[in-house]
């Protein structure tokens, strides 16, 4: 397998007005982005509501994703499940439905212990002989993946990479001094991707790229060829809105900003609710004066 390198959007998963699935604004979603550039494609991760899906639309969502991308990038289901034994049975089914790779998180709202986190991993990337990237968000899901974790996580082949999203920058340096080039490092914390491009990742799982592919491409296009002049003043553009990929409401507005961009559709599902009042204006106004004001981008950038 070809190591997973470039921007992979976290594609949103769109619904009707009575939050029931829409898979073929689902598909246009992810469509939309691959024409754009983007170099694969994440669907069900915390963008996509993976937690808000029934298992039988989770299937869905990934049958139709694999459909409308037909080969032209690879496409990574996120694995967010509330046991191992469903983890396990959803990488199964995933491989089945022809998915590239799987993006697993620890087990959803029990906080494992070190133990217990590596277990669930480790019986993840055995149901299945599909490359696993690590997803760590302690932010957001409370479960640790340290350095040192990695080493009993190296032994296992089909562990391929890891989506580092702890919002300290050092975790990449720390790793590739403890691991060399063992795991491929995917940044996932949008408003640090470029510092974490410049210390040795080589992939950004991106919640923003839904709003603006092109820009994403070319930021990252740029700060991997060493243009970081260039790189910095999209990064500085583009900053105000990759903010929004760090809050609670982070689906919420970035699906809303996808709305204002006509892109896809602001509904989720409860508990989650559309934004309004100060909340929604802010974010209409972040999205609209990027638009107005979008950066010239440099030449062979958005190659």
């Amino acid at each position: 397998m070809k190591p997973w390198s470039g921007v992979f959007p976290a594609s949103t998963t769109q619904f009707e007005g009575d939050e029931s699935l829409n898979l073929k604004a689902t598909q246009h979603v992810v469509d939309q982005l691959v024409q754009d550039g983007v170099h694969g494609i994440i669907c069900l991760g915390t963008v996509g509501e993976n937690c808000s899906l029934s298992a039988a639309e989770k299937r869905s969502v990934l049958a139709g994703v694999k459909e409308v991308v037909a080969g032209r990038v690879p496409v990574i289901s996120g694995v967010a499940e509330y046991t191992t034994r469903l983890a396990c049975e959803y990488a199964r089914d995933a491989e089945k439905l022809g998915a590239d790779g799987l993006m697993v998180l620890p087990g959803m709202v029990y906080k494992s212990s070190r133990r217990e986190t590596l277990q669930h991993f480790k019986a993840v990337a055995g149901a299945t002989g599909l490359p696993i990237m690590i997803y760590n968000n302690p932010v957001s899901y409370t479960v640790d993946v340290t350095v040192e974790m990695f080493a009993e996580l190296a032994s296992v082949k089909n562990i391929v990479a890891i989506k580092e999203s702890s919002e300290d920058t050092r975790r990449l340096t720390d790793l590739r001094n403890a691991y060399g080039n063992r795991f491929t490092l995917f940044a996932g914390v949008d408003d640090i991707v470029l510092e974490s491009l410049m210390l040795g990742a080589t992939g950004w799982v991106s919640g923003l790229t839904s709003v603006f592919p092109r820009e994403s491409v070319a930021l990252y296009n740029l700060a991997v060829a060493g243009r970081y002049r260039e790189a910095l003043a999209v990064y500085r553009w583009f900053m105000p809105l990759l903010h929004l990929d760090t809050i609670p409401t982070l689906v919420q507005c970035i699906k809303l900003a996808e709305q204002v961009m006509g892109r896809g559709s602001e509904m989720v599902r409860a508990p989650r609710l559309r934004l309004e009042g100060t909340e929604r204006a802010e974010v209409e106004k972040l999205v609209q004066h990027a638009a107005a004001n979008r950066p010239a981008l440099p030449a062979r950038a958005v190659a």
